[in-house]
């Protein structure tokens, strides 16, 4: 195997030559937004963990009830006998908050984008993607039969262009775009994209992972206008806000029934486990119920951009974009020795040039923490 080493170790001194290598540092969550690394604290602004519920008591003891009445884990793949009872009583909750007619779960939000999107393109389908949309979606992409074009951010007038140039020459069309973007925490403008899709007889389908629970009193992206916008695919994870992990589908019964027998994801991967849908429906429960919570975290990204004189944040996500990967990893070392852990963000994770420190504001993040951060910005980092 020297070969297959000698290949690792040079991709690896490829890597630490553009100051792009990762490396994983043992990580324990405490309550709200603190957490410690090699001993020490940090308020972290690195977390997805919008509303703070993987460490809320009411949705801990929701998943320790789940797994003490059915077990800790699902057992098998869903069509065999993984499809747990709570986990259709969770797709019924999420189809209701998203106002479609049903839902279908996934394992993760990768496994969902790589399922879904193969499903539905196949060769007579023209799939056009955003450029800056989640790598997941990519790789779903990459996976389907028929064409695949990308449009530029955000930039009606080029997926309009695409759609008049290839749209006759495919039986279906299917367009992918994040609801909010990961990186850049703006938000897709689905209303007019909406539209635009319907015109076309495209579908669109949106990845609302850093929407759900947040945004529309907590309805997600497609409901954060002045009008609910019909997207007719609403996809998302429940690792973000929603605190537990698994992703789901919203759609109409014949899109959700296609899925449960044809996407290989959930064909081929077991069921998620009791403890991960039974946190999912308590947080769900409180979504719902406390709508002004859930809006916390853009009022919090919104205190950040206002001390910072920037434009005001649209997500809980607000990059501040540094250029090169060195001044981004200075960055976070200066924070990180002032106590807050925030994340520098590297290619290709972002395109070259625009390394950043990526903020994610929570609930439950102070706001003098808030401002100290801004404040160490201005000073000694922009």
């Amino acid at each position: 195997m020297l070969s297959l080493d000698a290949f690792a170790a040079g991709k690896l001194a490829e890597l630490d030559a553009r100051h792009q290598r990762r490396t994983l540092v043992p990580t324990a969550r405490l309550d709200g937004a603190r957490l410690t690394r090699d001993g020490r604290e940090y308020i972290s602004f690195s977390c997805n963990d919008y509303l703070n519920f993987a460490t809320d008591p009411r949705v801990k003891a929701a998943a320790i009830r789940a797994v003490e009445a059915h077990g800790a884990g699902a057992g098998g793949s869903r069509l065999v006998t993984g499809n747990h009872p709570m986990i259709e009583e969770l797709e019924t909750r999420l189809a209701r908050l998203k106002g479609t007619e049903a839902a279908c779960v996934f394992g993760s939000g990768y496994l969902a984008n790589v399922g879904i999107i193969p499903t539905l393109a196949g060769r007579d389908c023209l799939v056009i993607v955003d450029e800056l949309a989640h790598n997941c979606i990519n790789a779903g992409a990459s996976m389907a039969q028929g064409r695949v074009l990308r449009f530029a951010h955000n930039d009606l007038a080029d997926l309009e262009r695409l759609l008049l140039e290839h749209r006759g020459g495919f039986a279906h069309a299917l367009v992918v775009t994040d609801g909010v973007f990961s990186m850049d925490g703006d938000l897709a403008p689905l209303p007019a994209m909406s539209a635009l899709c319907a015109a076309h007889d495209a579908w669109l389908m949106t990845d609302d992972a850093h929407g759900i629970g947040v945004l529309g009193g907590g309805r997600g992206s497609a409901h954060s206008f002045d009008e609910p916008v019909p997207v007719p695919l609403q996809m998302g994870t429940l690792s973000k806000a929603i605190g537990s992990y698994g992703a789901y589908l919203c759609a109409s019964r014949p899109v959700i029934d296609l899925m449960k027998t044809r996407a290989r994801t959930v064909v081929y991967s077991t069921g998620l486990p009791p403890a991960a849908i039974g946190a999912a429906i308590e947080a769900l429960n409180i979504i719902e119920a406390e709508p002004e919570f859930c809006a916390l975290p853009v009022q919090k990204a919104r205190l950040f951009t206002r001390a910072l004189n920037i434009a005001p944040a649209e997500s809980p996500v607000v990059p501040v974009i540094l250029g090169s990967e060195t001044r981004a990893l200075e960055a976070q070392r200066i924070l990180s020795e002032a106590g807050y852990l925030v994340a520098a963000i590297r290619p290709p994770t972002v395109p070259a040039g625009t390394s950043r420190l990526r903020f994610a504001f929570s609930a439950l993040h102070r706001d003098e923490d808030i401002e100290q951060v801004a404040a160490i910005l201005r000073e000694k980092i922009l």
